[in-house]
């Protein structure tokens, strides 16, 4: 990349905010960016009740203009378990829903540091689960038909709620999306295995010291973060998991872990497509429509839930 463009792109690198006491602000500029007009949409809020009966858990389906498929697209939201929600996410999807021409539920699992771990991942699961047993409360009769869709940390949440389904026994998603999802718990760019960590940690959308405050809020004890419910990559059994497609983006520091959690599934024998974005960021799923990476990524999400072949993809 000529240094031109890293200039540019450094303009557009997330201000260096401390989460850790400055998550209540960044879910307060999400809010009043939602509060922005939006294109028309159909939509149609509900709520799920958690297993222990103590909460509810809303969730938001959206309709197309143009259904071109019965498949629902359950979705988990990025925002590091501690920002994001139904109405920040909602222009996302929207354009989701348009532009693969199927419905999509938006899960609005709960939050850290209020509700740390393994809070939000219940959310998660108790929704996909009862989805599974219940197509119809998804508007399908076939649960083939219902997708596991998320993206950073939602990435992280699809994963590991398709983990715990197999471990317990239950129906698995037939199909997941994961969009550059966390997928390990080391992210110090002093002990992490991965190249993209310490090259891309300082620069661009998402830093290195960003994740890891990340974790702390969502995972306080540290000698949980090695769970394979935190760290999909470590998990020693990720046999008879859903037919997956990782996006990743080229300037990302969670680049090479989801790159390689696609290529452990596929040693593990199951069905998968890597896909990474060139000159794309992180959270490129939230860009206006006309962005290049949203159309690319598109492009690649149709023709894997069309179930066109596979085509090889640099890993």
């Amino acid at each position: 990349m000529n240094r031109l463009f890293r200039a540019v792109l450094r303009l557009f690198a997330a201000p260096r905010v401390n989460m850790r006491e400055d998550y209540e602000k960044v879910r307060r500029l999400q809010r009043q960016l939602a509060s922005l007009p939006t294109p028309r949409y159909q939509a149609l809020d509900w709520k799920i009740m958690s297993d222990d009966g103590d909460h509810e858990i809303p969730v938001r389906v959206f309709g197309p203009k143009e259904r071109r498929s019965d498949d629902v697209l359950v979705f988990f939201h990025g925002g590091g378990w501690v920002t994001g929600d139904i109405e920040s996410y909602t222009p996302a999807c929207i354009a989701m829903a348009e532009l693969t021409g199927r419905a999509v539920i938006s899960v609005d699992y709960r939050l850290a540091p209020e509700h740390p771990f393994p809070a939000g991942f219940e959310d998660c699961y108790r929704a996909t689960r009862l989805l599974l047993e219940n197509p119809r409360r998804a508007g399908v009769v076939d649960a083939d038909k219902i997708v596991l869709v998320g993206d950073s940390a939602g990435g992280n949440l699809a994963a590991a709620v398709s983990l715990h389904l197999h471990e317990r026994g239950h129906r698995v998603p037939s199909r997941q999306i994961l969009l550059y999802p966390v997928t390990h718990w080391d992210h110090d760019p002093e002990t992490s295995p991965f190249a993209s960590v310490r090259s891309l940690g300082d620069d661009y959308r998402l830093t290195n010291t960003e994740v890891q405050d990340y974790m702390d809020l969502y995972v306080p004890d540290p000698g949980q973060r090695r769970d394979r419910l935190v760290a999909p990559l470590v998990a020693t059994d990720l046999s008879n998991q859903p037919s997956t497609l990782v996006i990743t983006a080229e300037l990302d520091l969670l680049r090479d872990e989801g790159e390689a959690y696609g290529q452990a599934l596929t040693d593990a024998g199951n069905d998968v497509r890597i896909h990474r974005v060139d000159g794309a960021l992180h959270g490129f799923i939230t860009l206006p429509r006309f962005a290049r990476p949203l159309r690319e990524a598109y492009e690649v999400i149709n023709a894997f839930l069309d179930g066109a072949p596979a085509t090889e993809e640099p890993t």
